[in-house]
């Protein structure tokens, strides 16, 4: 039984300019693609293939972005995720190549859309990548030569220890990497308003309409409670909420949770003393801290990734320490919001994209690790090339790479990579 249909109490969902529901499904209706999952990769695939002609409808089991893509720290930052150089063994030197330019022409695609359909959802540009150790910082320096090198067309700045006050008022790190051409915005605005996108293009929505069975064959139907769907391909775009919907799928990605708290609107002159040049920034740590400025001068402060399967019972007491260990000069300022949210991650940190072998008109995406702003309208438009001309070659490049399932089974996957990243916690605090 899905509980828990409404948005979660967040900042986003509190000022969220188009809260207006989608009807659930009632009856039987066909459609060229059927995709399961209103995040950001079911709306944006929806949204790709409306535009090159298919029909589509597209389920949500409970509300357009309730999940990670509605409830994110907002920041969109460029890359797939960790070095994808590391992957050259499956998809060649020319892959490697692909994926890094996909980590970037996937941020201006983001922007392109903002743009085309005119989404009101809070862009702002630039981007810190903080330094917790002179080691990080050396890395941070060889990257940053890299981009240069590379022709990277948006400013890039290292940032020395010294400096660090010029970015934000914290003692916390040994330098920054500053990238203009990333940014940060209102994810929930952002995924509502390419759902608004799309319906105008012709998807037809649904929300609180959860699909209960999928039966398999050369046309998919998806059977809900009230209605079902006919469709020559389906696409499953759920992440961490897949569940038991596709078992080849679900143990390749851990839901693990995130949690972010929100302030009390911040004095101007606080708030620019906070980050003066009101950037998303984000640290090296293996329980990550991640935080920016909202629209209206709060501070917005997430992190502390969970493999447990367990929340903490109150996210602000226990992110609010947290914060205050990078700023404690917010010692008295009240916390406004406090959630948390599951996200996809997968062994290898690289999303999944493909088709499934035994149902060849199945495709997913899902994995994004923390990196699902950008990855996840990438990985849309190239679900979308596939089902529409047969092929696509960044989808190759992406199916290329071999995806484990984690150990343990339903009940045990969990606690077993819980206690691995405990280990890794452990000798990261020990140096």
């Amino acid at each position: 039984m899905i509980r828990n249909t409404e948005h979660a109490a967040s900042y986003y969902a509190a000022t969220a300019r188009d809260s207006q529901p989608w009807p659930a499904l009632d009856g039987e209706i066909r459609a060229d693609v059927c995709v399961v999952g209103g995040g950001l990769t079911g709306v944006n695939t929806a949204l790709e293939l409306a535009q090159r002609g298919h029909s589509v409808v597209l389920l949500e089991a409970r509300r357009i972005g309730w999940g990670a893509s509605g409830r994110n720290g907002g920041q969109l930052i460029r890359g797939i995720g960790h070095d994808v150089s590391g992957f050259g063994k499956y998809v060649g030197e020319d892959g490697v190549r692909y994926l890094q330019r996909a980590g970037v022409e996937s941020v201006s695609l983001v922007a392109e859309r903002i743009a085309a359909f005119g989404i009101d959802c809070d862009l702002r540009w630039g981007f810190c990548e903080l330094a917790n150790t002179p080691a990080q910082f050396a890395a941070m320096r060889a990257e940053h030569d890299e981009l240069a090198a590379s022709g990277y067309a948006h400013p890039i700045e290292l940032v020395a220890p010294q400096s660090m006050h010029q970015v934000v008022a914290s003692d916390c790190y040994a330098g920054g990497l500053i990238d203009m051409g990333s940014g940060h915005l209102h994810p929930l605005d952002l995924v509502t308003g390419e759902a608004r996108a799309a319906s105008q293009l012709g998807v037809r929505i649904f929300e609180q309409s959860p699909v209960l069975r999928i039966e398999h064959g050369s046309q998919v139907v998806l059977h809900c409670a009230r209605g079902r769907v006919r469709a020559d391909t389906l696409v499953l775009g759920c992440n961490a909420h897949l569940d038991e919907l596709e078992p080849r799928l679900t143990g390749k990605v851990l839901p693990a949770g995130s949690y972010v708290i929100v302030t009390e609107p911040l004095p101007e002159e606080v708030a620019a003393q906070l980050i003066p040049r009101n950037l998303a920034l984000c640290d090296q740590k293996v329980g990550l801290d991640y935080y920016r400025l909202t629209a209206d001068r709060r501070l917005l402060f997430g992190g502390a990734c969970h493999y447990s399967g367990t929340d903490p019972r109150d996210i602000g007491a226990y992110m609010r320490p947290k914060m205050l260990k990078v700023f404690p000069q917010l010692a008295n300022v009240r916390i406004d919001y406090q959630w948390g949210g599951m996200i996809g991650i997968t062994a290898n940190r690289f999303p999944q994209v493909g088709r499934l072998a035994q149902h060849p008109n199945v495709y997913f995406a899902q994995g994004y690790s923390g990196h699902g702003l950008n990855v996840t309208h990438w990985s849309a438009k190239l679900l979308a090339e596939a089902i529409s001309v047969g092929q696509s070659k960044g989808l190759d490049v992406f199916s290329a790479v071999p995806h484990l399932t984690f150990p343990g089974g339903k009940l045990l996957r969990s606690p077993l990579l819980a206690l691995g990243m405990f280990w890794y916690r452990l000798r990261e605090a020990l140096g």
